[in-house]
């Protein structure tokens, strides 16, 4: 199976002079123009429906009206664009919004740091801090995991094609399973318990040859990895490890938060208390860049000041867009329409799923779903026919194996289903060609 496709007119000058790392325009060979929610249009005049949503960056869809005229305000009335930590009245606007929308209703108190503005700058942050306050050097963190492509956040990462490009001993990292011991189709009550209590024996055996980590980085739900989505047992055990050993508990909700399960953090409602949270990607409301750390006060202390920093750590046009897209959480409207509309995606997985006899499993939650069909070269093909059709979807997971479905929470219910009806349709014409 292979889909042959000719680069697009007017792409030469990306081919000759753009680095051989670009990636995702190789799956996309066309040049796009313009995008409008979920939808992108290329030169050609083509539109397609947008399941990718710039990596989960787009939550609240391309050039989203409210931000866009929030930004031209901004723009016009010569607001501050780049400051790096100074006081902008923009800053302070999203700062406000933040702690009344976000903070203060789950009773928090996190301060909020900032730092380079992409997601695993926020990673590396938080290792560094944590190895700061606990004076140790190892993390534990997990099979599938993906943290960030910068070496403490990529030593981290579990993707061995990532891992291969770093040159370097990727060292202080220890490696365990998430969730389940092994990988499996459906999980049961308990399940991943039993190496959460092997490890504890081995953190608390002194003969065990294990130092006590600094922290535990993990994913509440693994986007990159193949939307795994942790079980509230096993995170609270997790949780309560870190909190007996005396580590710090990090949960990366960089591509599952800011709304995409359907409530602010993926993990909400869980119990949960992080002494860190790294946010980025849908952070910055419009696709302009922002990363942030939640940080417990008593961890913050130990920096001193300017310890950590960056160039563009004072984005303002993010922090307008940013504020913007907060006005979606003053109220339940947008989150009941994801809540919904996850379930929609899943319910037309599963049916599907469930009519073949090809062995797939449906992952997810809220407008982050996925269809694991075990054969990343299905996956391939198929990612291949439905950008012909007009539809941007991605794969994920072990081999590519998984289509990963994260359209902006903000499409139109006509743009979902013809975007699930293409994926489907392809995917049946592959399997069929088996």
């Amino acid at each position: 199976m292979n889909t042959a496709m000719n680069a697009p007119e007017g792409a030469d000058v990306f081919h000759q002079w753009e680095s051989e790392l670009r990636g995702y325009c190789r799956l996309y060979p066309t040049v796009f123009k313009s995008a409008s929610n979920a939808r992108q249009v290329d030169e050609a005049g083509k539109s397609y429906i947008d399941f990718f949503a710039g990596a989960g960056v787009l939550n609240f869809g391309h050039n989203n009206p409210r931000m866009k005229k929030a930004i031209i305000d901004y723009i016009e009335a010569d607001g501050v664009a780049h400051s790096l930590d100074m006081h902008t009245t923009a800053k302070r606007d999203f700062l406000e919004a933040f702690v009344a929308t976000i903070l203060k209703p789950r009773g928090m108190n996190h301060r909020m740091t900032f730092m380079g503005p992409t997601g695993t700058n926020a990673v590396e942050t938080a290792l560094k801090l944590a190895r700061r306050v606990t004076g140790r050097q190892s993390v534990v963190a997990y099979t599938s995991g993906f943290h960030g492509m910068t070496l403490g956040s990529l030593a981290a990462t579990a993707n061995s094609y990532f891992r291969n490009a770093a040159g370097v001993p990727l060292e202080h990292v220890l490696r365990q399973p998430f969730g389940c011991e092994k990988v499996c189709l459906g999980c049961h009550k308990g399940c991943g318990m039993g190496s959460v209590e092997a490890l504890r024996g081995q953190l608390e055996n002194t003969s065990s040859g294990l130092e006590p980590p600094a922290a535990f980085l993990v994913e509440a739900i693994q986007a990159e990895g193949g939307v795994h989505v942790a079980s509230e047992e096993w995170l609270r055990a997790v949780e309560k490890l870190a909190r007996d050993v005396g580590a710090l508990f990090i949960i990366d909700d960089i591509q599952a938060g800011c709304g995409r399960t359907g409530s602010y953090f993926s993990f909400d409602g869980m119990g949960l208390d992080p002494d860190i949270i790294t946010l980025a990607k849908g952070i910055g409301g419009f696709g302009t860049p922002l990363a942030m750390n939640l940080v417990k006060p008593e961890h913050d202390d130990h920096w001193q000041p300017g310890e950590h920093t960056g160039t563009f750590r004072g984005q303002g046009l993010s922090f307008v867009a940013g504020r913007e897209a907060l006005a979606y959480f003053d109220d339940d409207v947008l989150m009941t329409e994801v809540a919904g509309k996850g379930k929609r995606m899943a319910a037309r997985l599963q049916a599907f799923a469930d009519s073949r006899d090809h062995p797939m499993q449906v992952r997810g939650k809220g407008m982050m779903q996925a269809l694991d069909v075990g054969d990343g070269a299905i996956t391939k093909e198929v990612c291949a026919r439905c950008f012909q059709d007009g539809l941007l979807i991605g794969a994920s997971g072990t081999g590519g194996s998984t289509f990963k479905l994260i359209p902006p929470l903000t499409i139109s219910e006509a743009d979902l289903d013809e975007g699930l009806d293409t994926l489907l349709r392809n995917l049946e014409a592959v399997l069929e060609e088996q």
